[in-house]
């Protein structure tokens, strides 16, 4: 499978909400990093996490503009645009980095101002 198809085959997982389908491509002792959130530890407390903000909002959409891959580090970036409960709709930039271990992530960093989303 290509990157190119890796990539847009997690985006669309996680714009589905799937939190299970999300943690199948994380390794057991992941890192990962939502904006200015606190970083989480562990596959099992990501799935809480990603969970509790999958709940918090109505949808999600991904537009993926660009893939870097440097080894075992990948970035992407483009814009994302959040549904919230009241149906409105804010879209923002974001860029995330990816350390990939034995084909899994294993850190994983949101770089998205969404301040807004809960204005």
């Amino acid at each position: 499978m290509s990157r190119q198809q890796w990539v847009n085959d997690l985006f669309k997982t996680v714009d589905a909400k799937d939190t299970e389908g999300f943690c199948g491509y994380l390794t057991e002792d992941a890192r990962f990093k939502f904006s200015n959130a606190e970083e989480v530890s562990g596959r099992s407390n990501i799935k809480e996490a990603v969970g509790g903000f999958f709940s918090s909002i109505s949808a999600l959409r991904h537009n993926i503009t660009d893939i870097v891959e440097q080894g075992d580090k990948l970035v992407c970036r483009g814009e994302v645009t959040y549904t919230r409960k009241d149906s409105g709709q804010v879209t923002f930039p974001f860029m995330n980095f990816f350390r990939l271990k034995g084909g899994q992530v294993a850190e994983y960093q949101i770089y998205v101002d969404a301040s807004r989303l809960y204005a």
